[in-house]
């Protein structure tokens, strides 16, 4: 069965997303990019801009499931505020589209991807190609990430009780 997984890497800043097509055991990689919200002044504006973008990018490939990667515990209290927010709006979207949504920790999907939870973005995205096929490699770490996560649901997914909760 086919299914087009829509991979999102949440940022206040940067948030990258990627659009996988699963296919048995097989991962094609049909595009992936980054919204730069530097541009907007106001933290509300960002989430508008979020939300409109992935709403662009749902009608236009209409993925049939959300894998988002969940928020990491940090420093600073308000810009984990704000990721959380943007994460929100990325899920907002898919459940307003009747997508399922599934969350991956930062660890989860590095242990997936590279069978290290404590692996670095680099690694991460060193091991992406020998996964699945891409045409092209994505071209920033934020883009790997939302690859990353996409693909850690798609191979969750084989696995003979499906994807899983995470654990943080």
């Amino acid at each position: 069965m086919e299914r087009i997984i829509l991979g999102v890497d949440p940022g206040s800043t940067i948030m990258g997303y990627c659009l996988l097509r699963s296919r048995g055991k097989e991962a094609f990689v049909m595009t992936s990019g980054v919204l730069r919200l530097s541009q907007y002044g106001e933290h509300y504006q960002r989430l508008t801009a979020i939300f409109h973008r992935l709403n662009q990018v749902v009608t236009e490939y209409r993925p049939d499931e959300l894998a988002i990667e969940s928020p990491f515990f940090g420093k600073n209290v308000q810009s984990m505020l704000k990721l959380g927010r943007a994460q929100g709006v990325a899920i907002t979207v898919a459940l307003t589209r009747g997508m399922p949504v599934q969350e991956y920790s930062p660890r989860k999907i590095k242990q997936v991807i590279t069978g290290n939870g404590n692996a670095s973005k680099e690694q991460v995205a060193k091991m992406l190609p020998s996964l699945t096929t891409m045409l092209n490699l994505p071209e920033t770490l934020d883009e790997t990430d939302a690859l990353a996560t996409a693909l850690c649901h798609h191979i969750e997914r084989q696995r003979p009780l499906g994807p899983r909760r995470p654990r943080a």
